[in-house]
């Protein structure tokens, strides 16, 4: 049996497992937590850590648990300790070829896997990966995989992206659009740089991405409100669709002085569906907001 599709977002923000009193906090920020048992914690404390994955619970639908990488001694006790637990979602870092799984739980079935591509041979692997059953979304990291390739800054100095990274930010968007399923855009690193982590996200949501990972409680916020369509927007896509009525297959219409087909009908619909996924869940509480 597959998982279900990863619809979790759009602020994911990272959490080491080392922490459990920061555990509550970042699920009250966050759309969903990532419990990080890799870069996130020192290798001496891991077995502290695992046992704090096990003994602090979340919500296991809010949940994801960055385990290690395959390969390493880390990745089977990782494996071992989340066998206690109720989680089901888990992120591989430096997923690749050698990723030929499946993950299984207790129960023998298999976890939904957010497969990291932050390495020339995982980026390189990405539609391969996003094929895979039991991937549900892919995520790349820009760190790691210049790293990977023996350089040393993923950025310019004017804190863009160089090529390589944007490169490869494309190509895992397109291997999990191009089999439907969900793209989750890389962390930014620099703490204090708001309208730096405003901009990706905007961009991001903008190019299709599900979700966007979070190091700091502060650019969950952000985040958030990058994903969510401005009231403008909003209405705008209401009237569009609504003034294109349901033009023939291949046909177009005139919208406010705009010629609409279904690709601009399809853009309007996800306005409105991301719209929606926000208004239901600050109806459910679900949405947290800056403390």
């Amino acid at each position: 049996m597959s998982p279900e599709p990863f619809v979790l977002g759009p602020a994911l923000l990272f959490c080491p497992a080392d922490r459990p009193d920061r555990f509550d906090k970042a699920a009250q920020r966050a759309d969903a937590v990532i419990l990080d048992l890799e870069d996130g914690v020192d290798p001496a404390a891991r077995p502290a850590a695992r046992r704090a994955l096990q003994e602090h619970p979340l919500d296991p639908a809010r949940t994801v648990v960055r385990v290690n990488a395959v390969g390493t001694p880390d990745h089977e006790a990782d494996l071992a300790a989340l066998a206690g637990t109720a989680y089901t979602t888990v992120m591989l870092p430096k997923a690749d070829g050698r990723f030929v799984g499946p993950l299984l739980r207790a129960d023998g079935a298999p976890y939904a896997v957010v497969a990291l591509c932050e390495t020339a041979a995982g980026v390189l692997a990405a539609p391969a990966l996003a094929m895979r059953p039991d991937v549900v979304a892919l995520a790349w990291g820009a760190e790691d995989l210049v790293a990977s390739l023996g350089g040393t800054s993923s950025r310019r100095p004017d804190g863009t992206y160089r090529d390589v990274a944007r490169h490869a930010r494309s190509t895992v968007l397109l291997a999990a659009g191009a089999v439907g399923k969900a793209a989750v855009d890389a962390v930014h690193v620099d703490l204090d740089d708001l309208d730096g982590v405003r901009a990706e996200a905007v961009d991001a949501a903008a190019c299709g991405f599900t979700a966007t990972m979070c190091v700091h409680p502060r650019h969950a916020a952000v985040v958030r409100e990058a994903y969510t369509p401005p009231a403008e927007e909003v209405e705008r896509a209401r009237r569009l669709l609504e003034g294109a009525g349901v033009p023939p297959s291949g046909g177009a219409a005139r919208v406010e002085g705009q010629m609409v087909d279904e690709p601009l009908l399809r853009h309007a619909r996800t306005v409105l569906d991301r719209a929606a996924r926000n208004d239901a869940a600050v109806a459910a509480d679900g949405v947290p907001t800056e403390r």
